[in-house]
């Protein structure tokens, strides 16, 4: 009944259950609710709501999402901001003194927003700003610190900022990574995750995605992964007697593709009961390269 506040907080119990934050944004988005990104000027340490000009709430990613980031330096952002909201890199390093840590953090997440023109140009000023005011230029300018000739920068593809996103908070709101793998997963003969749902009982498939949960309940026989796509998840059963010869896929591939039979319950659920495990972490890696590849 109310998806923006039930998403909220579920993303500030976290971590609980069995669903990642992914998972919870791409729910969230499907039921119709607007997700913002983290930003200086607007998030908190938790995830928090805005009220829309049509009166709905939006839910405003917060920077708990950020790996790595402390509540300490989100307190000492949103303190700042109270007097005055941030105008440049240079002068939040200068108001807040926050280290040059949280500050290459919060270029990584592209968490600066309107600031800069580019994820790449907050990556560039943040590594030149010193996140503490030397004595010596205590009485000068914060423009005058950073005057230097324009570097025009390229622009970063789409493929590395989703790339970027997942290494930094774990989802996306630009896209997501799969997508510019689709076109070589197709010619293996992978289906997306919403066509596996598709797929008659017994049938056999294969699946890729990249792996948002692991879980082996108590003492039981088998492990149980989820797979994320562009699509949607699927999941996936491996017994342990496989799990115990694909050990190492299973536990270390970030993407994974597997191959196995279609299982379908009285109620609908859908399994993917893995007869092969294969690690395609490498073809991820490429896109965290930059090779600047479009949605096939």
């Amino acid at each position: 009944h109310h998806p923006a506040i039930f998403a909220c907080a579920l993303l500030n119990a976290q971590p609980m259950g069995f669903y990642a934050p992914a998972q919870l944004v791409r729910d969230a988005r499907e039921h119709g609710v607007e997700v913002r990104p983290i930003d200086v000027n607007a998030s908190g340490w938790d995830n928090g709501l805005e009220r829309r000009a049509d009166g709905h709430l939006a839910l405003r990613l917060g920077l708990r999402q950020l790996d790595g980031f402390r509540a300490e330096w989100a307190d000492r952002l949103a303190a700042e901001r109270v007097v005055q909201p941030f105008i440049g890199i240079e002068t939040l390093a200068h108001r807040t003194m926050l280290p040059s840590r949280a500050l290459r953090l919060l270029a990584d997440a592209d968490a600066f927003g309107v600031l800069t023109r580019d994820r790449r140009d907050a990556l560039w000023d943040v590594r030149r700003t010193p996140s503490r005011q030397l004595p010596l230029f205590a009485a000068a300018e914060a423009s005058e610190l950073g005057a230097e000739p324009s570097m025009d920068l390229p622009a970063m593809a789409q493929d590395e900022h989703v790339m970027l996103d997942y290494q930094t908070t774990r989802l996306s709101l630009k896209g997501h990574p799969m997508a510019f793998l689709r076109g070589r997963f197709r010619a293996a003969g992978v289906l997306s995750c919403e066509e596996v749902g598709r797929t008659r009982n017994g049938a056999q498939a294969r699946a890729a995605g990249l792996v948002l949960v692991r879980q082996r309940p108590g003492k039981g026989n088998a492990i149980f992964v989820t797979l994320e796509d562009e699509t949607g998840i699927v999941n996936i059963v491996i017994w342990a007697r496989l799990f115990e010869t694909m050990r190492r896929p299973v536990m270390t591939a970030r993407l994974m593709m597997v191959e196995g039979t279609v299982q379908k319950s009285p109620e609908g659920v859908v399994h993917l009961m893995a007869s092969r495990v294969h690690d395609r972490t490498g073809w991820l890696d490429r896109l965290s390269e930059g090779e600047g590849a479009e949605p096939s």
